[in-house]
Protein backbone atom coordinates (compact mmCIF):
# COMPACT_ATOMS: atom_id res chain seq x y z
CA UNK A 1 0.00 0.00 0.00
CA UNK A 2 1.37 3.31 -1.42
CA UNK A 3 0.46 6.52 1.23
CA UNK A 4 1.06 9.96 -0.32
CA UNK A 5 0.74 12.98 1.68
CA UNK A 6 -1.43 16.03 -0.16
CA UNK A 7 -0.77 19.66 -0.09
CA UNK A 8 -3.92 20.38 -0.74
CA UNK A 9 -7.45 19.08 -1.48
CA UNK A 10 -7.36 20.18 -5.52
CA UNK A 11 -4.67 16.90 -5.49
CA UNK A 12 -7.16 14.20 -4.87
CA UNK A 13 -10.42 13.67 -6.62
CA UNK A 14 -13.76 14.48 -5.04
CA UNK A 15 -15.76 11.73 -6.97
CA UNK A 16 -13.19 9.43 -5.65
CA UNK A 17 -13.92 10.43 -2.52
CA UNK A 18 -16.94 9.99 -2.44
CA UNK A 19 -17.54 6.94 -3.93
CA UNK A 20 -14.72 5.25 -1.18
CA UNK A 21 -17.21 6.92 1.20
CA UNK A 22 -19.81 5.40 0.40
CA UNK A 23 -17.88 2.14 1.15
CA UNK A 24 -16.38 2.79 3.94
CA UNK A 25 -16.48 1.85 7.76
CA UNK A 26 -18.19 5.47 8.68
CA UNK A 27 -20.08 6.66 5.63
CA UNK A 28 -21.57 10.59 7.32
CA UNK A 29 -22.64 13.87 5.77
CA UNK A 30 -19.40 14.89 7.84
CA UNK A 31 -16.57 12.97 5.85
CA UNK A 32 -17.86 13.91 2.23
CA UNK A 33 -15.32 15.75 0.29
CA UNK A 34 -17.19 18.87 -0.23
CA UNK A 35 -18.03 18.84 3.66
CA UNK A 36 -14.26 18.05 4.49
CA UNK A 37 -13.01 21.15 2.02
CA UNK A 38 -15.34 23.61 3.25
CA UNK A 39 -14.57 22.95 6.75
CA UNK A 40 -10.75 23.25 6.10
CA UNK A 41 -10.76 26.36 4.14
CA UNK A 42 -12.99 28.13 7.13
CA UNK A 43 -10.52 25.83 9.80
CA UNK A 44 -13.79 25.41 11.59
CA UNK A 45 -14.91 28.47 11.82
CA UNK A 46 -11.63 29.78 12.73
CA UNK A 47 -11.02 27.04 15.80
CA UNK A 48 -8.05 26.05 14.46
CA UNK A 49 -6.19 29.54 13.04
CA UNK A 50 -2.44 27.88 13.20
CA UNK A 51 -3.35 24.26 11.94
CA UNK A 52 -1.04 22.37 9.40
CA UNK A 53 -2.84 20.07 6.92
CA UNK A 54 -1.93 16.39 6.80
CA UNK A 55 -4.04 15.08 3.69
CA UNK A 56 -3.25 11.17 3.24
CA UNK A 57 -4.46 9.10 0.94
CA UNK A 58 -3.81 5.60 0.29
CA UNK A 59 -3.49 3.04 -3.37
CA UNK A 60 -2.98 -0.28 -3.98
CA UNK A 61 -1.87 0.40 -7.45
CA UNK A 62 -3.98 2.74 -8.86
CA UNK A 63 -6.68 1.81 -6.43
CA UNK A 64 -7.63 3.94 -3.80
CA UNK A 65 -7.65 2.20 -0.72
CA UNK A 66 -7.82 5.15 1.92
CA UNK A 67 -7.83 8.85 3.30
CA UNK A 68 -6.72 9.86 6.91
CA UNK A 69 -8.19 13.68 6.51
CA UNK A 70 -5.79 15.32 8.96
CA UNK A 71 -3.83 18.79 10.79
CA UNK A 72 -1.55 19.41 13.41
CA UNK A 73 -2.27 21.84 15.91
CA UNK A 74 -1.35 22.47 19.39
CA UNK A 75 -4.34 20.99 21.52
CA UNK A 76 -4.45 20.30 24.89
CA UNK A 77 -0.93 20.66 25.87
CA UNK A 78 0.85 19.08 22.96
CA UNK A 79 1.03 19.11 19.17
CA UNK A 80 -0.98 16.49 17.97
CA UNK A 81 -2.70 15.27 14.62
CA UNK A 82 -6.76 15.50 15.24
CA UNK A 83 -9.26 14.60 12.24
CA UNK A 84 -10.33 17.24 9.78
CA UNK A 85 -13.78 18.34 11.28
CA UNK A 86 -12.28 18.76 14.38
CA UNK A 87 -14.16 19.40 16.98
CA UNK A 88 -17.20 21.57 17.87
CA UNK A 89 -19.49 21.61 14.41
CA UNK A 90 -18.60 17.80 13.03
CA UNK A 91 -20.85 15.29 14.65
CA UNK A 92 -19.17 12.30 13.12
CA UNK A 93 -15.30 11.95 12.17
CA UNK A 94 -13.06 8.74 11.13
CA UNK A 95 -10.84 7.58 8.46
CA UNK A 96 -12.20 6.83 5.19
CA UNK A 97 -11.49 2.84 4.35
CA UNK A 98 -13.70 -0.18 3.60
CA UNK A 99 -14.08 -2.30 6.94
CA UNK A 100 -11.76 -4.81 4.82
CA UNK A 101 -8.94 -2.82 4.37
CA UNK A 102 -8.95 -0.79 7.95
CA UNK A 103 -6.96 -2.32 9.87
CA UNK A 104 -3.91 -2.64 7.66
CA UNK A 105 -4.41 1.08 6.62
CA UNK A 106 -4.72 2.26 10.04
CA UNK A 107 -1.38 0.45 10.94
CA UNK A 108 0.10 1.69 7.71
CA UNK A 109 -1.08 5.40 8.18
CA UNK A 110 0.37 5.51 11.87
CA UNK A 111 3.52 4.20 10.64
CA UNK A 112 3.93 6.85 7.30
CA UNK A 113 3.24 9.58 9.81
CA UNK A 114 6.05 8.52 12.07
CA UNK A 115 8.51 8.60 9.36
CA UNK A 116 7.01 11.23 7.23
CA UNK A 117 6.19 13.84 9.64
CA UNK A 118 8.59 11.92 12.67
CA UNK A 119 9.20 15.65 14.86
CA UNK A 120 6.63 18.15 15.32
CA UNK A 121 3.65 15.77 16.91
CA UNK A 122 3.65 13.74 19.89
CA UNK A 123 -0.03 12.15 19.63
CA UNK A 124 -3.00 11.30 17.67
CA UNK A 125 -6.08 12.77 19.15
CA UNK A 126 -9.00 11.74 17.69
CA UNK A 127 -12.42 13.08 18.47
CA UNK A 128 -16.54 12.61 17.06
CA UNK A 129 -15.47 9.03 16.52
CA UNK A 130 -18.77 6.46 16.35
CA UNK A 131 -19.50 4.09 18.96
CA UNK A 132 -19.48 1.66 16.28
CA UNK A 133 -16.25 2.29 14.22
CA UNK A 134 -13.12 -0.46 14.44
CA UNK A 135 -11.00 2.64 14.40
CA UNK A 136 -11.62 2.72 18.45
CA UNK A 137 -10.52 -1.04 18.56
CA UNK A 138 -7.64 -0.90 16.15
CA UNK A 139 -5.91 2.21 17.57
CA UNK A 140 -5.94 0.49 20.65
CA UNK A 141 -4.29 -2.10 19.38
CA UNK A 142 -1.91 -0.31 17.82
CA UNK A 143 -1.28 1.66 21.00
CA UNK A 144 -0.43 -1.89 22.70
CA UNK A 145 2.25 -3.26 19.72
CA UNK A 146 3.98 0.31 19.62
CA UNK A 147 4.41 1.40 23.40
CA UNK A 148 2.10 4.43 23.27
CA UNK A 149 0.05 5.45 26.07
CA UNK A 150 -4.02 4.81 24.91
CA UNK A 151 -6.98 6.67 26.49
CA UNK A 152 -10.57 6.30 25.50
CA UNK A 153 -13.82 8.37 26.83
CA UNK A 154 -17.57 8.53 25.71
CA UNK A 155 -17.45 12.19 24.36
CA UNK A 156 -20.91 13.14 23.35
CA UNK A 157 -24.45 11.19 23.51
CA UNK A 158 -25.86 11.33 19.87
CA UNK A 159 -29.85 10.42 20.42
CA UNK A 160 -31.70 9.36 17.67
CA UNK A 161 -35.08 7.77 16.89
CA UNK A 162 -35.52 4.80 14.36
CA UNK A 163 -38.35 5.09 12.29
CA UNK A 164 -40.36 2.69 10.27
CA UNK A 165 -42.43 4.82 7.98
CA UNK A 166 -45.37 5.24 10.22
CA UNK A 167 -45.94 8.37 12.09
CA UNK A 168 -48.08 6.84 14.42
CA UNK A 169 -46.20 3.86 15.05
CA UNK A 170 -43.48 5.97 16.10
CA UNK A 171 -45.68 8.04 18.70
CA UNK A 172 -46.58 5.23 20.17
CA UNK A 173 -43.04 4.11 20.97
CA UNK A 174 -42.80 7.75 22.55
CA UNK A 175 -43.56 8.07 26.37
CA UNK A 176 -47.85 8.80 27.23
CA UNK A 177 -47.61 12.11 28.26
CA UNK A 178 -44.97 13.14 25.82
CA UNK A 179 -47.03 11.80 22.59
CA UNK A 180 -50.27 13.72 23.66
CA UNK A 181 -47.90 17.12 23.82
CA UNK A 182 -46.79 16.14 20.55
CA UNK A 183 -50.05 15.94 19.26
CA UNK A 184 -51.69 18.29 20.79
CA UNK A 185 -49.15 21.65 20.05
CA UNK A 186 -49.06 19.95 16.76
CA UNK A 187 -52.96 20.32 16.44
CA UNK A 188 -53.09 23.89 18.51
CA UNK A 189 -50.61 25.54 16.05
CA UNK A 190 -53.06 23.95 13.22
CA UNK A 191 -55.96 25.39 14.31
CA UNK A 192 -54.66 28.54 16.22
CA UNK A 193 -55.86 30.49 13.22
CA UNK A 194 -52.55 32.30 12.53
CA UNK A 195 -51.80 30.75 8.94
CA UNK A 196 -49.22 27.71 10.18
CA UNK A 197 -47.93 26.04 7.91
CA UNK A 198 -44.73 24.35 7.04
CA UNK A 199 -42.56 23.62 4.28
CA UNK A 200 -39.00 22.45 3.23
CA UNK A 201 -37.02 25.24 1.43
CA UNK A 202 -36.66 25.36 -2.71
CA UNK A 203 -33.28 27.19 -2.19
CA UNK A 204 -34.74 29.41 -4.91
CA UNK A 205 -32.51 32.49 -3.27
CA UNK A 206 -29.45 30.20 -1.11
CA UNK A 207 -28.37 33.50 0.53
CA UNK A 208 -31.91 34.75 1.74
CA UNK A 209 -32.72 31.10 2.99
CA UNK A 210 -29.48 31.02 5.44
CA UNK A 211 -29.85 34.37 6.16
CA UNK A 212 -33.60 33.75 7.31
CA UNK A 213 -32.21 30.54 8.91
CA UNK A 214 -29.46 32.29 10.75
CA UNK A 215 -31.34 35.17 12.27
CA UNK A 216 -33.63 32.66 13.23
CA UNK A 217 -30.73 30.45 15.17
CA UNK A 218 -29.28 33.71 16.71
CA UNK A 219 -32.44 34.38 18.60
CA UNK A 220 -30.82 31.64 21.32
CA UNK A 221 -28.61 33.37 23.10
CA UNK A 222 -25.85 30.82 23.31
CA UNK A 223 -25.94 30.58 19.49
CA UNK A 224 -25.68 34.01 18.88
CA UNK A 225 -22.38 33.87 21.08
CA UNK A 226 -21.24 31.20 18.81
CA UNK A 227 -22.47 32.93 15.40
CA UNK A 228 -19.18 35.00 15.09
CA UNK A 229 -18.57 36.44 11.98
CA UNK A 230 -16.07 33.75 11.23
CA UNK A 231 -18.64 30.75 12.18
CA UNK A 232 -21.08 32.40 10.07
CA UNK A 233 -18.66 32.31 7.04
CA UNK A 234 -18.39 28.35 7.74
CA UNK A 235 -22.05 27.38 8.21
CA UNK A 236 -22.58 29.18 4.94
CA UNK A 237 -19.78 26.88 3.25
CA UNK A 238 -21.31 23.78 4.64
CA UNK A 239 -24.80 24.68 3.64
CA UNK A 240 -23.96 25.74 -0.01
CA UNK A 241 -21.82 22.53 0.13
CA UNK A 242 -24.89 20.56 1.03
CA UNK A 243 -27.51 22.35 -1.29
CA UNK A 244 -24.84 22.05 -4.57
CA UNK A 245 -24.57 17.85 -3.72
CA UNK A 246 -28.26 17.58 -2.85
CA UNK A 247 -28.13 16.80 1.06
CA UNK A 248 -29.31 19.52 2.24
CA UNK A 249 -33.01 19.36 4.00
CA UNK A 250 -34.16 22.95 5.37
CA UNK A 251 -37.70 23.46 6.79
CA UNK A 252 -39.33 26.60 7.55
CA UNK A 253 -43.11 26.98 10.28
CA UNK A 254 -44.75 30.29 9.55
CA UNK A 255 -47.38 31.71 11.37
CA UNK A 256 -48.72 35.50 11.04
CA UNK A 257 -47.07 35.48 7.35
CA UNK A 258 -43.58 35.33 9.00
CA UNK A 259 -41.16 32.42 9.31
CA UNK A 260 -40.85 31.72 12.82
CA UNK A 261 -39.14 28.44 13.20
CA UNK A 262 -35.94 26.54 10.94
CA UNK A 263 -35.02 23.30 10.87
CA UNK A 264 -31.51 22.57 9.33
CA UNK A 265 -30.62 18.98 8.17
CA UNK A 266 -28.63 16.80 6.11
CA UNK A 267 -30.74 13.85 3.74
CA UNK A 268 -28.21 11.63 3.59
CA UNK A 269 -28.17 7.66 3.72
CA UNK A 270 -31.62 7.58 4.09
CA UNK A 271 -31.80 9.18 7.44
CA UNK A 272 -32.26 12.81 8.42
CA UNK A 273 -29.26 14.18 10.17
CA UNK A 274 -30.43 17.51 12.81
CA UNK A 275 -27.65 19.93 12.27
CA UNK A 276 -28.89 22.52 13.98
CA UNK A 277 -32.58 24.82 14.17
CA UNK A 278 -34.03 28.29 15.08
CA UNK A 279 -37.20 29.58 16.78
CA UNK A 280 -38.31 33.43 16.60
CA UNK A 281 -39.05 33.65 20.76
CA UNK A 282 -41.69 36.31 19.91
CA UNK A 283 -44.21 33.37 18.73
CA UNK A 284 -43.27 30.88 21.92
CA UNK A 285 -46.97 30.33 22.35
CA UNK A 286 -47.08 28.11 19.29
CA UNK A 287 -44.37 26.31 20.34
CA UNK A 288 -42.92 27.00 17.41
CA UNK A 289 -39.92 24.17 17.68
CA UNK A 290 -42.17 21.31 18.75
CA UNK A 291 -43.98 22.04 16.03
CA UNK A 292 -41.95 21.68 13.13
CA UNK A 293 -39.66 19.21 14.45
CA UNK A 294 -43.15 17.15 14.89
CA UNK A 295 -43.93 17.91 11.22
CA UNK A 296 -40.06 16.65 10.47
CA UNK A 297 -40.64 13.77 12.03
CA UNK A 298 -43.63 12.76 10.00
CA UNK A 299 -42.03 13.78 6.54
CA UNK A 300 -39.38 11.50 7.41
CA UNK A 301 -41.50 8.61 8.60
CA UNK A 302 -43.83 9.30 5.29
CA UNK A 303 -40.82 9.36 3.10
CA UNK A 304 -39.19 6.11 4.18
CA UNK A 305 -36.37 7.23 6.10
CA UNK A 306 -34.59 4.79 8.31
CA UNK A 307 -33.77 7.24 11.19
CA UNK A 308 -33.52 10.54 12.53
CA UNK A 309 -30.35 11.72 14.21
CA UNK A 310 -30.40 14.13 16.52
CA UNK A 311 -26.38 14.10 16.75
CA UNK A 312 -24.24 15.28 19.62
CA UNK A 313 -25.85 16.76 22.58
CA UNK A 314 -28.02 16.03 25.23
CA UNK A 315 -31.03 18.37 25.08
CA UNK A 316 -34.36 17.45 27.21
CA UNK A 317 -36.50 17.70 24.08
CA UNK A 318 -34.64 15.18 22.39
CA UNK A 319 -35.86 12.24 24.72
CA UNK A 320 -39.07 13.78 25.08
CA UNK A 321 -39.25 13.00 21.25
CA UNK A 322 -38.49 9.34 22.55
CA UNK A 323 -34.55 9.29 20.97
CA UNK A 324 -32.69 6.83 22.34
CA UNK A 325 -28.50 7.54 22.87
CA UNK A 326 -25.79 6.51 21.35
CA UNK A 327 -22.41 7.77 22.04
CA UNK A 328 -19.16 9.65 20.02
CA UNK A 329 -15.72 8.58 21.41
CA UNK A 330 -12.35 10.74 21.73
CA UNK A 331 -9.12 8.13 21.30
CA UNK A 332 -5.96 9.74 22.37
CA UNK A 333 -2.61 7.50 21.34
CA UNK A 334 0.62 9.37 22.98
CA UNK A 335 4.06 8.44 21.18
CA UNK A 336 5.93 6.63 24.23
Amino acid sequence: MKYTLHEDFSELNAQEWNDLLKDSVSDTPFLRYEYQHAWWEHRGGGEWKNAQLVLVSARDDEKLIGIAPLFISEYDGQSALLLIGSIEISDYLDVIVRADDHARFVSGLLDFLASNIPDNWSAVDWYNLPDSSPTLATLNIESANRGWTHHEENYRPTPRIALNGDFDEYLSRVEKKQRHEIRRKMRRAGESGRGVRWYISNMADVESEIDSFLSLMEQDSGKAGFLHDSMRAQIRAVIHAAHENGWLWLAFLEADGRRIAANLNFDYNNKLWGYNAGVDRAFMDLSPGWVLLGHVLQWACENGRAEFDFMRGDEEYKYRFGAVDRHVMRVKATRG
